[in-house]
Formats: C-alpha cells, sequence, structure tokens
C-alpha cells in the first residue's frame, strides 16, 4: 500500500445528500483487473467530521476518483503503452457518464503518494495545524474554512506568476485555485499527512513549519526579496524533497 497525503473538501452535512459515514478501508483486495490492484472499497460513502460546532461531509466517489487517476497515469505516460487505448476510452466514457449524473458528482479528495505538494500548504496558517494519533503513531492535518483557503491560493497564484515564475509552476497553483473554487465558501479543508507522517520522526513533525515557511516565502516574493524568499523556500523544499523523490522511483 503506497503511502499518500490527502487534501480533502468537506461541505456542512446539510448541503449534500445523505451519504453514509466511511467506515475504513476494510480488508484485502477489492477490486482489481490486469492493469491495477485498488484496496479501497467503492461505496457510496463519506467522511464526517465535527469542526467548529458543524458536521461536515466529504464525499469519498472512490469510482470517480479511480477513474481520475487512471486517465490521469494514461495522460501522464502517453507513449509507454501501460494501459491499453480500449481500457483508457472505456474509463473516459465511464467518468463522462458519472459526471453527467448531477454536478455534486466530483472529486472532494486529491491523493498525492509519498509527500504534500507544497502549493497545498498555501492554503493554510500555521497555527491552524495539529498534531494527531493515526494507527499508533504520529501525523498531522491543517483544517481551515474553504473561503479561506480560496482567498489564500488565489493569492498565492498571483504571486508567482507576477514574480515570473515558469507557467509550470504558475499553472499547478492556478490549478489547486480552480479546483478550490469549485466548492461553497462555507465548507473547510483538510490537508492530512495521513500514512506519509510514518515517513518521519515524531521530533520531525513536531518541528514541522511547512505552511510557515510556505507563507513567509510567499510573502517575501511578493515583496521582491527573492533572496528571502528562496531561502523560506528551500526550508520547505529540504523536508519534502527526499519523499517527492520516492515518487518519482516508484
Amino acid at each position: 500500500m503506497i503511502v499518500s497525503a490527502f487534501l480533502r473538501s468537506y461541505l456542512p452535512q446539510g448541503s449534500l445528500p445523505q451519504y453514509l459515514e466511511h467506515a475504513g478501508p476494510g480488508s484485502g483486495i477489492i477490486r482489481g483487473n490486469e492493469n491495477f490492484l485498488w484496496r479501497e472499497p467503492v461505496m457510496d460513502d463519506a467522511y464526517q467530521i465535527t469542526w467548529d460546532d458543524t458536521i461536515f461531509v466529504c464525499p469519498r466517489h472512490s469510482r470517480l476518483r479511480m477513474l481520475e487517476g487512471v486517465l490521469a497515469f494514461s495522460n501522464a505516460f502517453p507513449d509507454t503503452g501501460l494501459i491499453p487505448e480500449p481500457q483508457v476510452m472505456d474509463a473516459s466514457t465511464q467518468l463522462e457518464e458519472l459526471r453527467s449524473q448531477s454536478s455534486l458528482m466530483r472529486s472532494y479528495i486529491l491523493t498525492s503518494p509519498w509527500h504534500v505538494p507544497i502549493r497545498w500548504f498555501s492554503a493554510f496558517l500555521h497555527d491552524e495545524r495539529e498534531l494527531y494519533e493515526r494507527n499508533g503513531s504520529m501525523s498531522v492535518r491543517y483544517r481551515t474554512g474553504l473561503g479561506d483557503a480560496q482567498e489564500r491560493v488565489e493569492r498565492a497564484a498571483q504571486i508567482v506568476e507576477g514574480a515570473g515564475f515558469e507557467s509550470g509552476v504558475v499553472d499547478q497553483v492556478r490549478a489547486l485555485a480552480s479546483w478550490l473554487d469549485g466548492f461553497p465558501a462555507e465548507g473547510m479543508l483538510e490537508l492530512d499527512y495521513s500514512s506519509v507522517g510514518e515517513l518521519f520522526s515524531e521530533g520531525d513533525l513536531a518541528l514541522d513549519e511547512s505552511a510557515a515557511d510556505t507563507a513567509a516565502s510567499l510573502l517575501a516574493l511578493q515583496q521582491g526579496n527573492f533572496d528571502e524568499a528562496g531561502a523560506f523556500y528551500g526550508n520547505v523544499a529540504r523536508r519534502w524533497g527526499r519523499l517527492q523523490s520516492l515518487a518519482f522511483a516508484n
């Protein structure tokens, strides 16, 4: 099982249809074919949490996310033939059929294997961070209002674009801003290190200031202080660079 971090958008419970509460990953392989093995159950359920005295719900839409993953993998490696073209076309057709069912049928969860993308931290403040216990070990999560997250990521996109970064960097931040803008501001956004936290010592997790360093780097960029911006960004890049390399190695 590949360790992964997650970015989840939650909406107030009353604003969504009723979902069964997600009971956990289960055990064993749930689904497979000649190309993939999926351990995550394909169920119409949702994560439910209480935050600021309000119940929030994050639909899993696991089948939709699996189809999106197949197409993203195929687009990332178009010339390898790892996924036969008929299966790519079938996945695309199934995905369009799912999306046509409802405007609510969209991915509420972004997944990142082995590391947290640095751009995700631009949505959060350091004091929104908390340590929590997961399966007997420590991990980290951030939670904030979706409206605040939308404003922060849009500001980050404007800053990196104004600083003259190449289009590839700007486009990634813009893509995150676009994903967030599809949700109402009264929702909640959660960045969960989840099992990625197992790759750090408890001391490293306790001292992790990734969101603070990202915010400081963006502020320095906005002020035209590129040396200071580079120093803060370097702190984050060093913290996550080793783990990010695992994603490419796998």
